[in-house]
């Protein structure tokens, strides 16, 4: 961290100025697992510290973002001395002279921060250009399942104006998007609030999202129930195998891990509801075969449910 607000965002990360991509996109997961917030309930350092790394992953994963990042940071390192203001002005090829200092040119750069896992960024602008008058906008917006799942961009018609808005794979319902200097204008002053985007996610005939995690009935026959089976089941990332294990009762969950959504920090798991299902219409041999378990059956079923009705 330098004077006036200024962050490295490789050091950060903990990774070199060449890093590639996939370098960066680790570094990030791993710092995100460490300081994540519900690893570290009440503690305001830890929370600081995520804030700082998804701050930085947003600067580097994006290619625009982070080349006019590393342009600025050149200058930072080679100008930071002095003490001039406008010093910025001198460099006029990379458009760095609208900005009077560091933290202005860091809001306007990092624009779209959106938030990743519940609630683990707020607005990272600084308070000393909080507005008195709030100007925020608000939006909701519905995606849908697979958009929620796999990201996705939007264009939406807000005041007048066509924004691009990047959804990251694996939004949750009630996450927010903010959107600096998109929000509504004050009038005679030229200042303007940002857009603030709340999330939710579309029902779908299948699947249900809990946090990270997909939930879903499934259809299953008597045979697979009592004698078991592995069986061939679609899930949100493609078609996989479940093992359905002999004895398995109605309404029993069965989970499969790391097959629900994905934030880059955390990834949910799937979980299968087991669904008795009959057949409309029986077949002759099937029939025949369930007069033969009647005729072997050892179990009696209403016992107990007899003992309790007399008492």
């Amino acid at each position: 961290m330098e004077s006036d607000g200024f962050k490295d965002y490789f050091k950060i990360l903990g990774v070199s100025r060449n890093a590639t991509d996939q370098e960066i996109k680790s570094a990030f997961r791993k710092l995100a697992r460490k300081f994540h917030p519900d690893l570290h309930p009440h503690n305001e350092s830890a929370e600081s510290e995520f804030k700082e790394i998804n701050e930085a992953y947003e600067i580097l994963s994006d290619g625009d973002k982070k080349k006019s990042y590393e342009q600025f940071l050149n200058d930072w390192y080679k100008k930071k001395d002095e003490k001039s203001k406008d010093f910025y002005r001198e460099n006029n090829d990379n458009n760095f002279d609208e900005y009077i200092n560091l933290d202005d040119f860091l809001n306007d750069l990092i624009g779209r921060f959106t938030e990743v896992g519940k609630k683990v960024y707020s607005n990272i602008s600084s308070d000393n250009h909080a507005q008195s008058l709030n100007l925020d906008a608000e939006f909701n917006l519905q995606i849908s399942f697979l958009e929620a799942l796999n990201g996705t961009k939007k264009n939406l018609l807000v005041n007048n104006e066509r924004i691009e808005v990047k959804i990251p794979q694996g939004i949750e319902t009630g996450s927010k998007i903010r959107i600096k200097k998109k929000g509504n204008i004050q009038s005679g002053k030229g200042k303007r609030g940002d857009l603030l985007i709340e999330v939710s996610i579309k029902s779908h005939p299948i699947w249900t999202v809990k946090g990270l995690d997909v939930y879903a009935d499934l259809p299953i026959s008597l045979d697979e129930l009592a004698l078991g089976a592995n069986i061939s089941v679609a899930s949100p990332k493609g078609d996989t195998y479940l093992l359905i294990p002999s004895g398995s009762l109605p309404e029993q969950k069965l989970k499969i891990k790391g097959q629900g959504l994905d934030n880059l920090v955390t990834q949910g798991d799937l979980f299968f509801t087991l669904k008795l299902k009959f057949p409309e219409n029986w077949s002759d041999e099937e029939l025949r075969l369930l007069e033969k378990l009647r005729s072997v059956r050892i179990d009696e079923p209403r016992s107990s449910w007899f003992d309790q009705a007399r008492t």
